[in-house]
């Protein structure tokens, strides 16, 4: 189905773009990215932990004594 629009009627409003957020809004996002990074950081340290090879495990997979 085919819309024919003859005419549109619209208002444009300019605004500072600076002012679109109120600061307390603004310094809500930031905690939220903050503890999101700081989780990222987190997780990546346990996944650093839980893959890194520890010495009976090297002697293990050397062929030493258990």
């Amino acid at each position: 189905m085919d819309v024919h629009i003859g005419e549109i009627v619209s208002t444009v409003r300019a605004v500072d773009g600076d002012a679109l957020l109120a600061p307390q809004t603004l310094e809500k996002i930031v905690r939220a990215v903050l503890r999101a990074v700081e989780e990222r950081e987190a997780h990546a340290c346990r996944v650093k932990a839980e893959q890194r090879v520890t010495s009976g495990v090297r002697q293990e997979q050397v062929g030493g004594e258990h």
